[in-house]
């Protein structure tokens, strides 16, 4: 199973299409998650063309996004439960927030976003990824997404490149 997995697109404010190096990945992918800030509508039915869009609101999207997506969730991908969490809050990290929400929870994976950051740890024996942006780099060298590889584990792959257009 190929998931490709985004975080905070920001469009059409930082983007005005999706970059061409994401949809190229996202023509093979089984499944992409989203973990917030999409910004509108729009950018979950442009990424639906290409395969089902699971995800969780961030703090910059609109009532329709709020409404639509939940602010946590766990999805099982292969035999593996995933949790899906934007991250942002009051106090602490991005990350701890994100370990927070799901403290109570037995996950194999928890990803997040918020901060652009592009980041992969295990913690406590959960992998825990934040796929950076696509199209808002903020202060990273590059722009960033992640193709997960599900078989008998989870493989993590980031996809960075320079231009999003």
């Amino acid at each position: 199973m190929k998931i490709i997995v985004v975080s905070d697109t920001h469009m059409p404010r930082m983007a005005k299409a999706l970059p061409p190096r994401l949809k190229t990945e996202c023509q093979s992918a089984d499944l992409i998650i989203h973990t917030g800030d999409f910004n509108t509508l729009d950018t979950v039915q442009e990424l639906g063309r290409f395969a089902p869009v699971e995800g969780v609101y961030g703090n910059a999207d609109d009532q329709e996004l709020t409404k639509r997506f939940p602010e946590k969730e766990i999805i099982q991908a292969g035999g593996f439960r995933i949790g899906l969490v934007h991250g942002h809050g009051k106090g602490k990290t991005t990350e701890k927030r994100a370990l927070d929400a799901f403290m109570k929870d037995d996950l194999d994976m928890i990803i997040y976003g918020h901060s652009h950051i592009p980041s992969f740890k295990t913690i406590d024996g959960v992998q825990v990824l934040n796929p950076g942006s696509p199209t808002d780099k903020r202060r990273q060298k590059q722009f960033s997404f992640v193709r997960l590889t599900v078989e008998k584990e989870i493989n993590v792959e980031f996809i960075y490149y320079d231009s999003k257009i």
